[in-house]
């Protein structure tokens, strides 16, 4: 858009206080073939910016915060500033301005079983996923509640589930733990941001809407050996248990999480499932996600500040991953 007259007598003379209305719009709204020294102002993200040298710069961003550990990165000719939180703390926003943030919940511990036969432990599911651009806030300090993993378990009970991970009145909340099984009794796997995996013909459970999805099914095999679900991940449903003859029963692979690139600029991935327990444990899912069991070896807890669900275990189970909050803003 350009500017198809300007008063100049109302312009730099002396004691005048009038001023200039700049072409606005939001960034989708930009001028479809920019030219360097094209001025404007950006609704979308509340800020003057101009195009220059091939790509559109910051004029201006009043905009500062403090808390967390802060870092700075460029990605697109725009640099950003970070706050990232792995543990409880304050945000402080120092005026009015335009944010990006992303808030991972604390992943759901696995299952456990407890007899030989039974090995049919659920996968942990991931912590809650929320990632908002663009989003206003005004100044003063803010909360950021990190959610912890939740609590291994064993003697055949349920995983323990994720605690809130929370900013600004927005809350992600913790992964289900997945089920557990003794010889004679079953322990239903829990909702969360994601949901636990199931436990020798338990279903999964659902997973928060906009924020995870349903862990699998548990397996159950005439033969006995059973096979635990995965829990459910960011981006997808874990995997039921697969029941296959004799003692070749596989846990189900928990689902995998979701990309965000806020914290460097590049994609990093969030809020994996926890793999099922069975004659092989199933995968932890993409994003933290802890491995099932075999017999009572190679469990996983969930990888910390990733909200990733813990594995299904004979035995001990895994924990589930601590969340994480990222805060950003171009500067």
């Amino acid at each position: 858009m350009a500017i198809s007259k300007i008063n100049t007598d109302s312009l730099g003379t002396g004691s005048d206080t009038d001023a200039i209305n700049l072409p606005s719009g939001t960034t989708a709204q930009r001028p479809s073939s920019p030219v360097n020294g094209m001025v404007r102002y950006n609704t979308t993200e509340s800020r003057l910016e101009e195009y220059r040298s091939g790509a559109w710069q910051i004029l201006s961003n009043i905009f500062s915060g403090s808390g967390g550990t802060e870092t700075t990165y460029s990605s697109g000719g725009t640099t950003y500033k970070v706050h990232t939180f792995t543990s409880s703390g304050t945000f402080t926003a120092q005026n009015n301005g335009v944010i990006d943030y992303l808030i991972v919940a604390g992943g759901g511990a696995g299952g456990s079983s407890s007899y030989y036969q039974h090995r049919g432990a659920g996968g942990g599911g991931a912590g809650g996923f929320i990632a908002q651009t663009s989003q206003s806030i005004s100044g003063g300090s803010f909360s950021v509640v990190i959610g912890s993993g939740g609590a291994s378990v064993s003697n055949g009970t349920t995983g323990g589930n994720g605690g809130n991970s929370s900013f600004n009145s927005v809350t992600a909340i913790g992964g289900g733990g997945g089920g557990g099984h003794t010889q004679s009794a079953q322990s239903s796997a829990n909702t969360g941001g994601s949901g636990g995996g199931g436990t020798n013909g338990f279903p999964g459970v659902a997973g928060t809407s906009g924020q995870g999805n349903a862990g699998g099914a548990g397996g159950l095999n005439v033969d006995d050996p059973y096979c635990g679900g995965g829990g459910g991940g960011a981006n997808a449903a874990g995997a039921a248990g697969v029941n296959n003859s004799g003692s070749n029963d596989p846990g189900g692979a928990g689902g995998n999480g979701k990309t965000n690139d806020f914290q460097t600029g590049s994609n990093q991935t969030y809020a994996g499932g926890g793999g099922g327990n069975g004659s092989t444990g199933g995968a932890g899912g993409a994003g933290g996600g802890g491995n099932g069991g075999s017999l009572g070896s190679g469990v996983q807890s969930g990888t910390a500040n990733t909200g990733g669900g813990g594995g299904g275990n004979q035995g001990t189970s895994g924990a589930g991953g601590s969340g994480i909050v990222i805060i950003r803003y171009a500067t």
